[in-house]
């Protein structure tokens, strides 16, 4: 990596370690150390997913408009100001604007980020860099949650303040860290920009690898990530008879096959065609969700439950591990050079439409309907390996396997004359 990225991947790992401090503990602290209420703690929640559904329609023609540096300081200060005021929240009111202000600020980060990596690199080194990101932004939420869990009181406000005072000031250094980029920029930002009102956004509804990317990235999400804090744990304590803490457990399985297989799965995908690793995630997510109904529909003893649910967490893991590197990349790839925020803003607002529809379909599914919520969502990883097979076929060779960019250019540099070959 060069100097301009590892600043962004320093960066972006420092702010996942600050939203590891508050992320676990954020209910609770509303609900209960605040004394606001459930029903207030659930509003806020809500407040902090629809933040972000309202700004990312329009963060992304910024990105492209302005670049992403300006759009990203923005947002690492607006995500400060909430982060703070959350600490110091005392009423609804404060909450509520505290977290409208945390969701869009974070939200608008990633796609940012995201612009800021595609900017710093090229094809053959994009699929790296995005698992590199994945890699320590999962690390910086473990180690930012493991060291908050050791910090918090719920009978002290305070330690909660410290927590959100943490986190504030890992969104500002991102902001130093990232004024001191300097990104080589957009070649297309030279050009012509989408001028017409609208315009980028038919552009990219007309791009249909892209609307089916977006497709599949919903049922992604969806499936995995909108069950993981809500249908799966409800399902797991009611089904299964999975004790509170061994959710901590599960979770920390799933991180732990992340950190550990992220770069062992790089070398397997990077030379594989990219919608065949979807589809193959689909599958893995099916037996993962196969196993899970083991764990609540067997007649195994409590510790085989235990051992399977743990074993649904750590498998959602390694599908996890194998989509950081293909999916981010593949966005990137389709995008043109003048509408890369906007398809990465689009696909993050995919992302948090999923992570807002999940809980509120599975969380009732998993708490009562065990068996048909199994069934659910065994059907929906199939869905997940019919959509990118699918997918497939609506990209170029390059596109589904960039490795063979890397060896076509190999190939001609071989065949030049000597003389062309060095002056290349």
């Amino acid at each position: 990596m060069g100097a301009a990225m590892r600043r962004i991947q320093a960066g972006s790992a420092l702010s996942a370690f600050g939203l590891g401090f508050t992320v676990p503990y954020l209910y609770v602290y509303v609900a209960q150390v605040r004394d606001l209420g459930a029903s207030t703690a659930g509003v806020v929640l809500a407040v902090f997913a629809m933040a972000a559904l309202v700004v990312l329609p329009f963060s992304g023609r910024a990105i492209d408009r302005r670049g992403p540096v300006p759009v990203l300081l923005v947002a690492a200060l607006l995500a400060s100001l909430g982060a703070l005021g959350m600490g110091l929240s005392e009423s609804v009111p404060a909450a509520v604007g505290s977290a409208a202000l945390l969701g869009a600020g974070t939200a608008v980060m990633q796609p940012a980020l995201a612009t800021m990596i595609v900017w710093c690199s090229e094809p053959a080194t994009r699929t790296r860099s995005f698992a590199m990101q994945f890699f320590l932004q999962n690390l910086g939420l473990g180690v930012g949650g493991l060291i908050g869990g050791q910090l918090v009181d719920v009978s002290r406000p305070d330690s909660f303040l410290l927590l959100f005072s943490i986190e504030a000031v890992m969104f500002l250094v991102l902001a130093g860290i990232v004024l001191t980029v300097r990104v080589p920029g957009s070649p297309a930002l030279q050009g012509a920009r989408p001028a017409a009102k609208g315009g980028g956004v038919r552009a990219l509804l007309g791009h249909k690898a892209m609307v089916q990317l977006c497709v599949l990235g919903f049922v992604l999400f969806f499936a995995c990530y909108g069950q993981f804090e809500s249908g799966l744990a409800a399902y797991g304590t009611e089904a299964a008879g999975i004790q509170p803490s061994t959710l901590g457990i599960a979770l920390a399985a799933n991180t732990a096959v992340i950190v550990v297989a992220q770069f062992v799965v790089l070398r397997f995908v990077e030379r594989r065609r990219r919608s065949r690793v979807i589809a193959a995630v689909g599958l893995i997510w099916a037996v993962a969700w196969l196993i899970a109904g083991y764990a609540g529909l067997g007649h195994g003893s409590q510790a085989m439950a235990t051992a399977a649910f743990v074993s649904t967490y750590a498998l959602f893991g390694l599908g996890e591990a194998m989509l950081s590197p293909t999916v981010a990349p593949l966005v990137a790839d389709l995008a043109p050079e003048s509408m890369v925020g906007q398809y990465n803003s689009a696909f993050a607002l995919v992302k948090q439409l999923a992570l807002a529809v999940g809980p509120a379909v599975g969380g009732p599914m998993g708490a009562s309907l065990h068996g048909p919520y199994i069934v659910t969502f065994v059907l929906f990883s199939l869905g997940i390996t019919y959509l990118a097979l699918r997918l497939g076929k609506r990209l170029t060779p390059v596109q589904d396997q960039p490795s063979l960019a890397t060896k076509a250019s190999r190939v001609v540099a071989q065949h030049l004359p000597e003389k062309e070959s060095v002056s290349a």
